[in-house]
């Protein structure tokens, strides 16, 4: 099962970049801030029709849990406007690998002082390198952008 998940994560970072990757064409065109009021207004019009469709019934609302919860899904926001920004300037690569880099860190960050009521898991060695690795895989990638465009 862990790895079914794990291969599905890989699949919806997939469509993430394939995503940033038209919505940087489109927002190029339209204008961000209209790329982004699309991506959100179909975004939320599927997914009423999967919770009408296939979202079995909770014995706990929207309306019931903690308030602080729901700020998740204003975080959403800013990464698409910042994502439809930066693949026109950096490219879809170069914002992707930055994207991953910030989740990565952030996520370290939350696991290791269990921030959010999630599991505290040390930041170990092993971890601290893994963000080494995503930060030179970065520069590789920026650097040989710049110079493929010099």
């Amino acid at each position: 099962m862990t790895i079914l998940m794990i291969l599905l994560a890989v699949l919806g970072g997939a469509t993430l970049s394939v995503q940033a990757a038209i919505n940087g064409r489109l927002g190029g065109q339209v204008g961000v801030l209209k790329c982004a009021f699309l991506t959100f207004s179909v975004g939320a019009l599927v997914t009423a029709l999967l919770i009408l469709y296939f979202e079995p019934k909770q014995a706990v609302t929207l309306l019931d849990v903690p308030k602080w919860q729901l700020l998740g899904a204003m975080l959403g926001v800013p990464y698409i406007v910042i994502m439809v920004i930066a693949v026109q300037r950096i490219g879809a690569g170069v914002a992707t690998v930055a994207v991953i880099f910030g989740q990565l860190a952030m996520s370290m960050l939350i696991d290791n002082f269990g921030w959010l009521n999630n599991a505290s898991i040390v930041f170990s060695p092993t971890r601290f390198a893994a963000v080494v690795c995503l930060a030179i895989a970065l520069y590789f990638i920026y650097t040989s952008q710049k110079s493929a465009s010099s």
